[in-house]
């Protein structure tokens, strides 16, 4: 998992090209004018899903895991909690949507939660447990993109 902010002046280069293609995708689409709705990079090896959603309690959330797509979560408005924890092989699945790359576990032992604000971004891998979508203080709307990078693109370099 890498936590950043694109406004911090992050430098891409130190990310491989697939990456860089979905945050500069990030940085030069202004997600909040933007329609709900599914946007290609690269066919469906690197693709955006833009989309509002409401935060919520931890206890309603499930976590989640990807296996072919790698998760670049960036936020475009609002506030929300991402739940993150490495893989080790100690949570069921509870639920499994193989057509979306969704698998939902039963915990996220030794889960960490991190802020998301504006501007901020999250690479989840294919080893990263992940719970987004958490509330603060009280339930809000967000807007955010999650651009899907196809992990054998960064495996073959």
């Amino acid at each position: 998992m890498i936590a950043s902010s694109l406004s911090a002046g992050d430098d891409l280069a130190r990310y491989p090209e697939p990456i860089r293609k979905a945050l500069r995708f990030l940085q030069t689409h202004d997600l909040t004018a933007m329609e709900p709705g599914v946007y290609e990079i690269e066919g469906q090896d690197i693709f955006a899903q833009v989309f509002d959603t409401t935060t919520g309690p931890r206890q309603e959330k499930k976590p989640e895991v990807h296996r072919t797509y790698i998760d670049v979560q960036f936020l475009a408005s609002g506030e929300e909690y991402l739940g993150f924890a490495p893989d080790k092989g100690q949570s069921r699945i509870v639920e499994s949507h193989p057509e979306k790359d969704l698998n939902f576990y039963d915990q996220a032992p030794d889960e960490m939660l991190l802020k998301a604000t504006p501007g901020s971004y999250t690479i989840f891998f294919t080893n990263d447990i992940h719970c987004p979508g958490i509330m603060g203080d009280a339930p809000m709307t967000i807007r955010k993109a999650v651009v899907k990078v196809r992990q054998s693109l960064i495996c073959a370099q």
